[in-house]
């Protein structure tokens, strides 16, 4: 399954996200796999794309910035996908 995770950092939280993620980024947890992180310049913004089949282990990923930074988590699918559940009878 995969995920589009998206975030904002929450301004008072700045300092804090940036020590985090230059010193000691919490690790995915067991079964997610990261495809991609992408960063909006200018701002605290920026989106994830994670492969998991649990989740469960989406959301221990996701806990782990919880308290830095507001997070909507998407279940997304490939053009390939899309493709076959439209085409389904």
């Amino acid at each position: 399954m995969l995920s589009m995770t998206r975030w904002s950092i929450k301004e008072e939280n700045t300092p804090a996200v940036i020590k985090r993620f230059t010193s000691s980024p919490p690790a995915l947890p067991p079964g997610v796999k990261m495809l991609g992180r992408w960063h909006e310049m200018g701002s605290g913004d920026g989106f994830a794309l994670v492969e998991a089949s649990d989740p469960i282990a989406v959301t221990r990923y996701i806990l782990a910035w919880a308290d830095l930074v507001d997070q909507k988590v998407y279940a997304v699918v490939t053009d390939e996908g899309i493709g076959q559940a439209l085409s389904a009878p």
